[in-house]
């Protein structure tokens, strides 16, 4: 443990920002579980739902600086070909 007062606040802060970034990533994480099980279950009104709430997500965890942008637009990259394979164009 720091000894240093602004060191044990850093710690703290540090604490908190992983606890938030952890929930957002888990978050988009479970967005995408669910919209790929869409995907495969082949129902596209649900899993066009699935993936514009799922593309939100991962755009808005971007801006915050949860995730790379880059790695946002994988992500969604990775879900919109099956997507469109089924016939359905991912909104943002």
């Amino acid at each position: 443990m720091a000894n240093i007062k602004s060191s044990k606040k850093d710690i703290i802060r540090s604490r908190k920002r992983q606890a938030r970034n952890a929930a957002w990533t888990s978050r988009c994480k479970t967005l995408v579980r669910k919209t790929r099980t869409a995907i495969a279950s082949g129902d596209p009104t649900v899993a066009a739902e699935f993936a514009r709430q799922a593309s939100r997500q991962l755009d808005k965890a971007a801006a915050k600086g949860v995730i790379h942008a880059r790695q946002a637009a994988r992500r969604k990259s990775r879900f919109s070909r099956p997507l469109g394979a089924l016939g359905i164009g991912a909104e943002r």
